[in-house]
């Protein structure tokens, strides 16, 4: 069993994010059930999941689990903005910060206890100045590999800490439910319990190779691992980005082709934008389907140049999408997603893109982007994003 001297790998996850952040934006959200996104939940308060609400979940079925909800709007600009601010606390109390999304990250915290007290002293104190500096619950595991760490923070949800002591691993795991490893979804719970497999404990008994029959090859060694406490991972900071992405649930009622399109065009747009904010030029555009049946289909194309200008992705996006579409009408669609890949640095390679309106794309692009962060994200939209008879801004 891979056991470091000491417990120093943290897992910091902010509780709820985006209605978080609402609730800290907003008093009058604070201790209420809260559910960000008018469509489909993007999140949802600890006061709303007591309910049964979960991110993902159609708006129709929330609402009826939990009527008195308030449904509020998602506001990204604010959740980088406190994303930014904890990340910097972040990277203040330790270098080794890999950052897993925009709400949680891992730290190795090992070796400092001269400068900063034991990973406990460490963890309390990082729990502390997020609440005190940007407003936020957090929750942290502490634990001798990352997986662990993980799995920590998770149970010690809401707004708590949880320290694994070397040597206490499996005590921790072995009573949890199989749900609580890394990766264990729905799909797998449901194949293991179908063996009687309830708890990380009784997976553990499973030579790895029954376990493989059950879930395949792949999944049975990385949860033979898993339920040993095996992670030989370090922390690994500030590790270059492969790839941008960006993707929607539709929720199960039918859609136009030119609601689909208005989805594809909101998608690119963002991921584009966080290229070019990033630096970051890409080649190959990924379209990726979930059909009504569960099931689920990417198609890609590679740009004859790498691009973060938001029109020559789209036209590639558009393609494969049309290309799909009989496929879409058949079977439903629940999930649409664009990612692109093959990324290289802004400067590597680019050749000049044709003129558009005596100026070139990039030069649009930037404008549309200035206006955006001095005046926010709504303040300008494409018209492809407007409906009939929806209000008009005048910075639109």
């Amino acid at each position: 069993m891979f056991v470091p001297r000491a417990a120093s790998i943290l897992h910091a996850d902010l509780d709820a994010f985006f209605a978080s952040v609402e609730q800290r934006d907003d008093p009058r959200l604070r201790g209420r059930p809260v559910i960000v996104g008018p469509g489909v939940v993007l999140a949802a308060s600890y006061e709303a999941r007591a309910f049964g609400v979960r991110s993902a979940m159609g708006a129709k079925r929330a609402r009826s689990l939990c009527p008195q909800a308030i449904v509020v709007s998602p506001r990204f600009d604010a959740y980088v903005q406190a994303s930014r601010a904890v990340f910097a606390i972040f990277d203040r109390t330790t270098p080794l910060v890999e950052a897993l999304s925009i709400d949680e990250a891992f730290l190795d915290v090992r070796g400092l206890e001269r400068i900063g007290g034991p990973p406990e002293e460490i963890a309390r104190r990082l729990r502390r100045t997020v609440r005190e500096e940007v407003g936020l619950p957090i929750s942290i595991g502490v634990a001798t590999t990352k997986h662990l760490a993980k799995v920590a923070s998770g149970v010690a949800k809401p707004d708590g800490l949880l320290i694994i002591a070397p040597g206490r691993e499996a005590a921790f795991l072995h009573p949890l439910a199989v749900e609580r490893l890394w990766g264990v979804g729905p799909a797998t719970a449901r194949r293991l319990r179908a063996q009687g497999i309830i708890t990380v404990g009784q997976l553990a008994l499973l030579p790895e190779a029954a376990l493989g029959r059950i879930v395949g090859r792949a999944m049975g060694r990385r949860l033979h691992a898993m339920a040993h406490n095996r992670d030989p991972r370090p922390v690994r900071p500030r590790r270059r980005r492969r790839s941008f992405g960006a993707q929607s649930a539709l929720g199960s009622r039918r859609r136009s082709p030119e609601a689909l399109d208005a989805v594809a065009v909101a998608l690119v747009d963002r991921v584009t934008r966080r290229m070019r904010t990033a630096g970051r030029t890409g080649r190959t555009v990924v379209l990726r389907l979930r059909f009504a049946d569960f099931s689920r289909a990417s198609r890609s194309k590679t740009l004859p140049r790498p691009t973060a200008a938001t029109a020559p992705v789209l036209v590639a996006l558009r393609g494969l999408l049309a290309a799909e579409r009989a496929t879409i009408e058949r079977r439903g669609i629940t999930l649409l997603g664009v990612t692109v890949t093959n990324l290289e640095g802004d400067d590597a390679g680019r050749q000049l893109e044709l003129p558009l309106d005596g100026g070139s794309r990039r030069d649009l692009d930037a404008a549309v982007d200035g206006v955006r962060e001095r005046f926010g994200t709504a303040a300008l939209r494409r018209a492809a994003l407007l409906r009939d008879g929806q209000p008009r801004h005048p910075a639109r």
